[in-house]
């Protein structure tokens, strides 16, 4: 619903003021409501004003202390102060061009003080000085800034592509030394893991070392109990040249064995445990002889 006025009277909206005039001269504000005038007095309403908030969206372009070309996009809100509502309606013709003027000096003066890095961190402060200075003149001319915001910060297309291509190669920088920490750390488990299967093989070698040899030492004691007149020598030579036939059986057994056989057969076997044995007993020779 609009202002509707005639010349006897008029009606003034909610969040709106009237200007009277008396013989073209300001006589009052006119609240909201309904008021009579006086045409044979000189008294007519010259205008209204709206105390709504206004939204002044102002683009500035301008150039850092880096040199890079930017465009700021500032919102500014405002009001007519009613209690100075004259002011705002005879001493401004168009406050928004006037508002505009103010931004830009304060903009364009403060912004090429600061680098690129630096007015998208005090973007907040560019707000502030903008604020205090469109207060402090606006404030005269019966205008009430209530808010500025600095919406957004554009630079030049090449500028924001350089600033990408940096982002990225410092993301991929920071990713490739992860990398390389994570490769050390799965190294440095493997050579763990490797050593410990390692200690735990020789663990388990030295287990089945001990049981094969309290295996032979039980079954030379069982049998020599049972067959009377058998050495130790003859129970290690039936045991091995069983051992070996056993051995033979296995790989006979199995198509998918690749073995190379040397010279071989039963009397190989007496040879190698004669090996064995003059082995130990020059061993044994050797260190009683060190000994004496």
């Amino acid at each position: 619903m609009g202002n509707t006025n005639c010349i006897l009277g008029g009606c003034i909206d909610q969040a709106s003021v009237g200007v009277v005039e008396r013989w073209g001269r300001f006589e009052h504000i006119a609240e909201p409501g309904c008021h009579f005038f006086n045409p044979l007095a000189g008294q007519w309403l010259a205008g209204v004003l709206s105390t709504r908030i206004n939204s002044l969206d102002v683009k500035i372009e301008t150039k850092t202390k880096d040199n890079v070309f930017v465009q700021l996009i500032c919102s500014i809100q405002y009001r007519v102060v009613k209690a100075n509502a004259d002011d705002a309606f005879y001493e401004l013709q168009n406050p928004r061009e006037q508002i505009q003027a103010y931004v830009f000096d304060v903009v364009r003066a403060l912004v090429p003080m600061m680098t690129l890095d630096a007015l998208f961190e005090q973007k907040g402060e560019v707000a502030k000085s903008v604020l205090e200075e469109l207060e402090k003149v606006m404030g005269a001319y019966g205008y009430s800034i209530e808010h500025i915001l600095m919406v957004d910060i554009i630079p030049d297309p090449s500028v924001r592509k350089a600033m990408n291509e940096i982002n990225a190669a410092q993301r991929l920088q920071l990713a490739s030394v992860y990398k390389g920490e994570a490769e050390k750390i799965l190294q440095v488990k493997r050579a763990e893991a490797e050593a410990e299967a390692k200690y735990l093989g020789g663990v388990g070698v030295a287990r089945q070392r001990q049981a094969i040899t309290d295996g032979l030492r039980e079954n030379i004691m069982n049998f020599s109990s049972k067959v009377e007149g058998t050495s130790s020598k003859d129970i290690m030579d039936l045991i091995m040249i069983t051992q070996y036939f056993d051995t033979m059986r296995d790989l006979g057994s199995s198509s998918k064995n690749t073995t190379v056989f040397l010279p071989h057969g039963p009397g190989h076997v007496r040879d190698i445990s004669d090996q064995i044995r003059n082995g130990l007993m020059e061993a044994s020779s050797a260190r009683v002889g060190d000994e004496v």
